[in-house]
């Protein structure tokens, strides 16, 4: 060891030990100017404060000192960023020879090369030929839910990568044939809206004006040249996905897997087209699913912003009215009688074919089989008898039937065989049924007909009424029920097969509590409308066929339908329609269906498309069923429930054996994390880092409300002063898998998160110091059972090692539970509490002594250090990829360990407990040694000992296990504890009077020699000083308490609260009393 390295081994503190692991914070700086104990992490943590002033560097690295007394909270998370340039050639091996190890970390020097090299050397990818065959346990496959190709992500799909990656990396270390697939969903409608926008703003044209074939050729445009921006995410995350078999559902892959799936939906009788009461997007012009539907519920009468319309001039902001009741009257046919009813949709009524009320209603007998007179056409409407929907003792009892234009309205109208007459057009404008109002976006329709009936003495007025609105979770649009032709899937035998699964255990839903969400929907599972109306999409694979010159026959009439021919391709159809018209292709015409499929088609068959089915590729057979599908809760229905269901109805297998669903990611505040909530944040923002100034630019060009961007600015002001620090991935990962821990929503504090920077940091100069304690030493291939056969080991050897299995088996046993946030705390505490604040510690007198006669105790202490930095970094990778891979290509030996020594960590073997190799007897040894320690540190900062002073200490201990452990512990107690005698059960005769005295446990007390080491009359002023102080506000209380009318006029609650105060100033007085007796009784003993 060399000189420098000595001094610098002389110099280093002693740390505080702490048994717990939380999360540090990030009310500090790092980046190699402070070191925190994890003490300090902790109270950072929990938001109590900075660094204590008097704190010195723990790892004594150049350039660190104390703090300036100045240095504010609004400077803690800054962190300086050094110039760096990456000159490692792309997809080569950093070469760390020629780069000395920084004095602090920086993550971007760290990161920058291995995720090029891992991808380049193919550490990614796996061989089918060698997968094929193998048992569910001994590979592991998996898909991403493929992020929207629209978009980039944000922090919940980072919380998703690092879940993600951290299986997959354990797995492939585990030496199972691992594959994790990526990929990117097409996003019909989001990248159809974006482009459009994209084509108006630019050219101030609209997709109509461009046409289908040139439209789509521009979304492709803009899909590869915006489209990689989530491929350049994951990289940065480390997501060690096989890039060469990503996926993007609209290639030719997935859309040879769509148009089968497709087929054999037909061809099974599960697919058919029908015109139904459907949820209908204005905005978009498109049908969309049941549960693409959000709900907001209006307590009473709200106004509310339409985007489609121009605005209300009848209110201040252009918004329209809701959440009221309006009644009108219809003239009754041939009579002077009018029957009142109401709705909350009054531009409906244009489209009304009936009356309804309840058969029984004493009322209305004598309007049986009578007709009402529509006020604006003139038509005659029929009064119907229905006791399944009038409720004779609301409103007025009579119940205006709309059929085109609500559900239970459509029910009634099939009931009764009554008219459909749909009065809007897919914008939302009111069509040709709707009289003069002809022309009127709907909301200013509600308005005219409102004035109109006015005008003819038929409205009786409105009043508030609750209610809830549809929108449309894709653009926001109030939703229309509405009556269009569309495709359907009957998913009752799937839902059933895939409940089945579920209640028999085939398929495995962690956490289990979601069991009951998936059979609930399940159960009562609707047919899957699949059509949507845009361009940008898997066009569906349906023809419309007619014979040349056939007039009459439209493709909008249901009894048109056995004139869709569904097809692979155009050819097929052809031939189908041969069959079906009885005629010769030349006589056909076939128009292909213009709607697209439900975007949630193509991914619902993801997990067995991306293998290359419908053909029986060498991937499909190898890698299908794939293991795990992990994805967040809020897509359960819309992606994991289709997948199992086309799974087992087209694969007829699972296509995967358990479903992991971590929690929502939300903000501190636990509002959802939404652009228009301004709170949603890129992780490449925390790995970079980023300024205030470009947070809050990003608020102003999104499309918030002014009110809420002031709210959001506001917001960043406060939790990111200077800007987000640059964190790097690792910091990122591993401070989103603590949050795991959490039940269904994480309420995500950035600040938290950032502060695993400083872990970090910790983790970063500790192992650079540990490195100078074995810069002279050898490992081999063999080193651990070469170290546990040598019988050189000391108790504190053997300590280390029982603790590193220890982690091994609980980081372990956590991954296979998805216990993420268990397994991060325990490797965390691993690190800090047993490796940095105990052994590294303990060693330092073994290793600077460098005598013939310690050399046995020496290459123990060198061999374990080395054992439990390796694996100790072996155990992170999964979560923190990089930093680990940069400390373990550091390590000496490397590349001398022989053939089973892999390129890379990612490559190299998981670390498993041996259970021979724990040893209980040493930790409980340890234990018993920490308490003297902690013991001794206390009577040392008791009598403000310095910490250039070392102390005689003895030790009472109960004889056996105890009494062994400290004797066998003496010098490691006397490093810790800065002991210069520690004496062990020695004869009362021989321990000194003037002693400082602390009980451990009922069978340890630990005594400190004090003679010649206090100024007993310096330490009676402090303490007599403290007593003065604690005088004036005890006597105070005890006035205010003895006042007349304290108990009459007093609360209870300040009573008591006053009470507490009071007994804690007379204990705290009652303690320093006794301290300056024991003082004076110590200065006494020292005189005689």
């Amino acid at each position: 060891m060399s000189e420098e390295a000595s001094k610098q081994l002389e110099t280093m503190s002693l740390q505080e030990k702490s048994a717990d692991a939380p999360a540090p914070a990030a009310d500090a700086p790092a980046g190699g100017e402070t070191k925190l104990s994890k003490n300090q992490l902790k109270k950072l943590a929990k938001g109590k404060g900075k660094k204590d002033k008097k704190d010195k560097p723990k790892w004594n690295q150049p350039g660190e000192g104390k703090k300036k007394k100045d240095d504010s909270k609004s400077k803690a998370l800054s962190l300086p960023k050094p110039e760096f340039v990456n000159t490692t050639p792309k997809g080569h091996k950093k070469d760390l020879s020629a780069t000395p190890m920084a004095d602090a970390y920086h993550p971007q020097a760290v990161e920058a090369a291995w995720q090029d090299w891992w991808e380049a050397s193919g550490f990614y990818s796996c061989d089918p030929k060698s997968a094929e065959g193998k048992s569910d346990d001994e590979k592991f496959v998996m898909v991403i839910p493929p992020p929207n190709v629209t978009g980039s992500l944000h922090l919940g799909h980072a919380l998703t990568a690092a879940v993600e990656d951290t299986l997959t990396r354990w797995h492939r270390m585990l030496g199972h044939s691992t594959l994790y697939v990526p990929g990117t969903d097409h996003a019909g409608i989001a990248t159809q809206s974006v482009v459009e926008k994209m084509l108006m703003k630019e050219t101030n044209q609209t997709r109509h004006d461009l046409g289908r074939e040139e439209f789509i050729k521009k979304v492709w445009e803009w899909k590869g040249e915006y489209g990689n921006r989530i491929t350049t995410q994951l990289r940065k995350l480390g997501s060690s996905v096989d890039w060469s078999r990503e996926r993007f559902t609209m290639d030719e892959m997935c859309s040879k897997a769509v148009i089968e799936a497709f087929n054999q939906f037909h061809e099974d009788g599960l697919l058919y087209r029908a015109e139904r009461l459907g949820n209908w997007s204005c905005a978009l012009k498109s049908a969309i699913s049941d549960i693409e539907v959000d709900y907001i519920d209006l307590e009473g009468r709200t106004f509310l912003e339409v985007k489609t319309h121009k605005g209300n001039p009848n209110d201040t902001k252009g918004r329209y009215e809701f959440g009221v009741l309006t009644s009108f009257a219809y003239p009754i046919e041939d009579s002077d009688e009018k029957l009142i009813v109401a709705t909350t949709r009054l531009e409906t009524m244009l489209g009304d074919t009936a009356v309804a009320i309840h058969p029984e209603d004493a009322r209305y007998k004598h309007l049986h089989g009578k007709h009402v007179v529509h006020p604006f056409n003139g038509r005659k409407i029929p009064i119907v008898c229905d006791a399944e929907l009038v409720d004779m003792a609301f409103g007025t009892g009579a119940v205006k039937i709309t059929p085109a234009h609500d559900p239970n309205d459509y029910e009634c109208g099939k009931r009764h065989n009554l008219e459909f007459i749909t009065v809007l057009t897919p914008e939302g404008a009111i069509n040709n049924n709707g009289s003069q109002f002809e022309g009127m976006m709907r909301y200013d329709a509600r308005i005219a007909v409102e004035e109109a009936l006015k005008e003819k003495g038929l409205y009786i007025g409105k009043e508030p009424n609750k209610m809830r609105l549809g929108l449309c979770s894709r653009s926001g649009d109030i939703l229309e029920p509405m009556i269009t032709p569309q495709w359907y899937v009957n998913c009752d035998g799937m839902a059933k097969r895939a409940t089945d699964a579920v209640r028999n255990g085939e398929l495995k839903i962690v956490p289990e509590e979601h069991e009951k969400t998936w059979f609930q929907w399940l159960d009562n599972i609707r047919d899957w409308c699949v059509s949507r109306q845009l361009w940008w999409g898997h066009q569906i694979p349906a023809w419309f066929a007619t014979k040349k010159g056939e007039e009459g026959v439209s493709k909008l009439d249901m009894n048109n339908n056995d004139r869709w021919i569904v097809a692979r391709n155009e050819e097929e159809a052809y031939a189908k329609a041969e069959k079906v018209l009885g005629c010769s292709r030349d006589e056909i015409s076939l128009e292909r269906d213009e709607d697209v499929l439900d975007t949630w088609f193509s991914s619902g068959l993801f997990p067995f498309s991306v293998m290359g089915w419908p053909e029986q590729t060498d991937d499909l057979k190898a890698f299908y069923p794939t293991s795990l599908l992990e994805t967040g809760l809020d897509i359960l229905f819309f992606w994991v429930a289709r997948m199992v269901m086309m799974g087992l109805q087209l694969t007829d297998s699972l296509p995967f054996h358990t479903v992991y669903l971590h929690a929502m990611v939300r903000d501190k505040d636990g509002r959802k994390m939404s652009k228009s909530l301004g709170n949603v944040i890129d992780p490449l923002e925390v790995i970079n880092g980023c300024t205030l100034e470009t947070l809050l630019a990003k608020l102003d060009g999104g499309n918030l409300p002014p009110k809420e961007v002031a709210r959001a600015k506001k917001d960043q002001a406060e939790d990111f002063p200077d800007g987000i620090p640059e964190c790097g991935s690792d910091a990122l990962r591993f401070g989103l898998l603590a949050y795991t821990v959490q039940g269904r929503d994480v309420n995500l504090d950035m600040k938290r998160v950032v502060g695993y920077r400083l872990f970090c940091n910790k983790l970063w100069n500790a192992t650079k110091f540990a490195l100078q304690f074995v810069s002279d030493f050898q490992p081999t291939a063999n080193i651990l059972d070469e170290l546990m056969s040598s019988g050189k080991m000391a108790c504190r050897d053997k300590f280390m090692i029982s603790r590193l299995m220890a982690c091994c088996d609980t980081v372990n046993t956590c991954f296979q539970n998805y216990k993420f946030g268990d397994a991060q705390a325990a490797s965390y505490s691993y690190w800090m509490n047993d490796l940095c604040d105990v052994y590294l510690e303990l060693i330092k007198p073994v290793i600077k002594d460098t005598s013939e006669e310690n050399k046995d105790s020496r290459w123990a202490a060198q061999a374990t250090l080395w054992i439990a930095l390796e694996a100790g970094l072996r155990i992170l990778h999964p979560m923190m990829p990089f930093v680990t891979e940069e400390l373990w290509q550091r390590l000496p030996g490397r590349g001398t360990l022989g053939d089973s020594e892999t390129e890379s960590i990612m490559l190299a073997e998981f670390p498993l407990c041996n259970e021979a190799y724990s040893n209980p007897e040493s930790e409980q040894s340890m234990e018993t040694t920490m308490n003297v320690i902690k013991a001794c540190r206390s009577l040392r900062q008791q009598y403000n000992i310095a910490n250039k002073v070392s102390t005689h200490f003895f030790v009472k201990v109960a004889s056996g296990q105890p009494a062994d452990s400290i004797k066998s512990q003496i010098d490691d107690i006397k490093t810790l504890g800065r002991a210069s005698v520690v004496d062990v059960n020695i004869d009362e005769d021989s321990i000194p009077k003037s002693v400082g005295i602390i009980v451990v446990d009922e069978t340890t007390t630990v005594l400190m020699d004090i003679k010649g080491l206090v100024d007993y009359v310096a330490e009676i002023k402090k303490l007599q000083k403290q007593l003065s102080k604690n005088a004036h506000p005890l006597t105070q209380l005890e006035q205010k308490i003895a006042a007349p009318g304290y108990e009459e006029n007093v609360s209870d609650d300040i009573k008591a609260k006053n009470l507490d105060n009071l007994n804690g100033l007379k204990k705290k007085a009652a303690d320093i009393e006794e301290a300056i007796a024991n003082f004076k009784a110590l200065e006494e003993l020292e005189k005689n």
